[in-house]
């Protein structure tokens, strides 16, 4: 069973301006905690795809809707959620890039699940169409003293 160690959580407007909040807001709860930089930089990234990925493909840019975020500490697993109120998507149907093609095409975007994915050890999606999408972003930490 695990046990909570910490649980924050906020609510942002979808658009790009906030993105920098959001990144305050993700990099002030990793300080508490005995993360790595290396570490921190890649789960404050991979959030901040999410969260572009959301306001460009879930909310097209319109800047009223939210973006929820929980950020919880379980003995040495953090988990971050993040829930969105926009239009839908199956991230199954998302193809693994071919980098090298992608690369000798020099394609722009498209890579920010594959990003994501990359960076987290476990990226799990719960999308109920036309309620809501929420993405669990999971980082196993070798070793942390969170609060």
């Amino acid at each position: 069973m695990k046990t909570e160690k910490l649980h924050r959580e906020a609510k942002f407007k979808s658009t790009t301006n906030n993105l920098g909040k959001i990144r305050s807001f993700i990099t002030n709860i990793l300080l508490q905690c005995e993360i790595s930089e290396e570490e921190r930089d890649k789960i404050i990234l991979a959030v901040d795809e999410a969260c572009t990925n959301i306001i460009k493909h879930a909310y097209k840019l319109s800047p009223d809707n939210d973006i929820k975020i929980q950020v919880n500490f379980y003995d040495s697993e953090l988990n971050i959620k993040i829930i969105d109120y926009g239009q839908s998507f199956d991230p199954s149907k998302v193809p693994i890039p071919d980098i090298k093609e992608f690369y000798k095409k020099h394609k722009v975007g498209g890579l920010g699940l594959h990003l994501i994915r990359s960076l987290m050890d476990e990226v799990d999606f719960k999308i109920i169409p036309g309620v809501q999408n929420e993405v669990t972003l999971v980082k196993v930490l070798s070793k942390t003293s969170c609060c």
